[in-house]
């Protein structure tokens, strides 16, 4: 069963059933994971609709009916997560979001085919190039000019990058984890610490003023978002 686990132990952020059946599939190690992630056909069956069996499901993935960021995926356990957009030819497009506690959702979208990722690693390559390792566990080689921590607007299935956000004060921030997970809100102050505690962010959102730990910031725009982040 190393390709199934119980439902009652599947991640909290999985919108699903525990206690309807024993088992459900599993991701495969890859773009996202496991804790962030959710397999393509849970996503088909149990949160879209669009399928009524895990059979179905396998069928339509064989078929090459369904695109992860503009790329075919027949794996039925192939991993989705935050921001990915998925589209199911012929013509329906959906965006993988954070909603209510933390809970992976999906929503329809008829943005343009374009992802928002994180920066999460940087380093130098083979023949001095730079290298930027994404929040979905692609990477990119480009320039200098970029940090960890920063977000990029990138288009699918190109991966060209559109647009460059810097993470600092004043930018808007989806939070990823902790209690605060799912709200979006304005930074107004970046505090650094020493050693190895964590760097304290303090975001605004409306009335309400909170703090959470860096790694849980997400840069999604400079004055408002760049995507549609209502559930």
């Amino acid at each position: 069963m190393s390709g199934y686990q119980k439902r009652i132990s599947s991640p909290r952020a999985w919108p699903i059933g525990r206690k309807e059946h024993k088992w459900i599939v599993k991701p495969i190690p890859g773009t996202h994971s496991i804790e962030r992630s959710i397999p393509l056909l849970v996503l088909l069956r149990d949160m879209l609709g669009v399928v009524d069996n895990g059979h179905e499901a396998k069928y339509a993935l064989r078929k090459g009916r369904v695109l992860v960021d503009g790329i075919v995926r027949k794996a039925y356990r192939f991993p989705v997560g935050l921001f990915d957009l998925i589209s199911i030819l012929p013509d329906s497009n959906y965006r993988v979001l954070l909603g209510h506690r933390g809970k992976i959702t999906v929503r329809e979208t008829d943005e343009p085919k374009v992802k928002l990722c994180k920066i999460e690693k940087k380093q130098v390559v083979r023949g001095g190039k730079i290298q930027i390792g994404l929040h979905d566990g692609t990477n990119i080689l480009t320039n200098n000019d970029y940090r960890r921590k920063d977000s990029i607007m990138i288009s699918i299935p190109e991966r060209e990058i559109l647009k460059h956000i810097r993470y600092e004060v004043g930018r808007v921030a989806l939070v990823t984890g902790g209690k605060h997970t799912g709200e979006v809100g304005k930074i107004k102050k970046i505090e650094v610490r020493g050693g190895s505690n964590p760097n304290i962010v303090t975001i605004e959102m409306g009335d309400k003023i909170f703090e959470t730990i860096e790694d849980y910031v997400f840069i999604v725009g400079e004055e408002k978002p760049l995507l549609n982040l209502e559930i």
